[in-house]
């Protein structure tokens, strides 16, 4: 199979979809590896070593989705990429459809494959595409809500773990998954206040078993939600519908009863956003504020710590990229009910129940 890597175009993105590691192992398989020329160069990974793993380089994003039968990204098509795919062609990276009718109507329009990192799953009901950027992003939130709360940049000027004599900043955690959980564990690290709100009782029980008593679980209400997100100086979104758009918690009305100069760190806003008012922004300009509060919604979080993401992600898709590449897209997916989860556009048809729900669009579950 020829696998195309493209240069990331999105804002300040600097993963790539396929380390020198990556390539050699899918070279050393038989397949062909194109990546467009410096794909890698701002984490390290030069062309030269490219090419000593036995890759392609092209100076050309165009050339790479001319030619490729699979196409490996970090992050969704921008416009100008959607266009150039076509009939046929695996589209495999991380897509969250669900808030972006643009893309999905570009996907559609191109008759490819699209599969979701975010949506592939495992035999334990993870998502292990979606884990490592979840992990990253968790830790991130609480380093980007550190900042956002010192007063030169509008916060409130509160530390989070304060000093002897004066106490901590209180911290909530909206969700208990695997971006919540390492949120909450940076945050009590740092010696902050740390709630975690979930609606789980089974996921309280565990971080309560993991963590008590230097956590504190607090079943979610739309009581709880507005009076401990309230009461906060620090709130990160980390809730998570696989597929869907994520449900708005923490409405204007909350908003403006929070402590000016408070902090909200919205890690849902690839799926829309958990905040009512919440717009995706960039590492360039990456907060806005509502009623005196600062929100920080940039959605590709992962990118800042580039290196880090782009190893961890790819220790984590190579196994699906190398089926996808063995066996092609329908075999792959007749073989692992797993990545058949990760299918959200097939030759102009929506596969994902989510995605169609969220656009009204027609659901067409993929018969193989």
């Amino acid at each position: 199979m020829i696998i195309g890597v493209p240069k990331e175009i999105k804002n300040n993105e600097y993963r790539v979809g396929l380390t020198t590691s990556s390539v050699y192992e899918l070279t050393h398989h038989g397949h062909t590896v194109m990546v467009e020329s410096n794909a890698g160069a701002a984490i390290g990974l030069s062309n030269a070593d490219y090419l000593k793993a036995g890759a392609k380089i092209s100076k050309k994003s165009a050339e790479i989705f001319e030619k490729s039968e699979m196409i490996i990204k970090v992050k969704e098509p921008q416009p100008e990429e959607f266009s150039m795919l076509r009939s046929g062609q695996v589209l495999f990276t991380y897509l969250h459809l669900a808030p972006d009718l643009e893309q999905t109507k570009g996907l559609l329009d191109s008759n490819c494959i699209a599969i979701a990192y975010e949506t592939v799953t495992d035999k334990r009901g993870g998502l292990p595409l979606l884990a490592p950027m979840s992990e990253v992003a968790g830790r991130m939130s609480v380093q980007a809500g550190a900042h956002c709360l010192e007063k030169a940049q509008g916060g409130s000027g509160v530390l989070l773990g304060g000093v002897p004599g004066v106490p901590p900043a209180k911290v909530v955690v909206l969700g208990g998954g695997v971006a919540g959980t390492n949120a909450a564990r940076m945050a009590m690290g740092l010696n902050a206040h740390v709630t975690v709100i979930d609606k789980s009782l089974d996921r309280l029980k565990e971080l309560d078993f993991c963590f008590s008593p230097s956590l504190h679980t607090v079943y979610a209400t739309l009581d709880t939600i507005e009076h401990y997100v309230t009461q906060a100086d620090l709130v990160i979104g980390a809730v998570l519908v696989p597929g869907a758009t994520a449900p708005k918690l923490i409405s204007n009305k909350i908003i403006s009863k929070m402590k000016k100069g408070s902090v909200i760190i919205d890690i849902a806003i690839d799926q829309g956003g958990c905040v009512e008012g919440a717009k995706p922004t960039t590492h360039e300009n990456p907060t806005f504020t509502i009623e005196g509060v600062t929100l920080y919604c940039v959605a590709n979080m992962p990118g800042a710590v580039a290196r880090t993401s782009t190893f961890a992600l790819n220790n984590a898709t190579l196994p699906f990229i190398l089926a996808l590449a063995q066996k092609g897209w329908r075999k792959a997916m007749a073989d692992d009910e797993h990545l058949l989860h990760g299918l959200n556009i097939c030759e102009g048809k929506v596969t994902h129940q989510a995605v169609a729900k969220a656009h009204l669009l027609p659901y067409t579950p993929l018969l193989l």
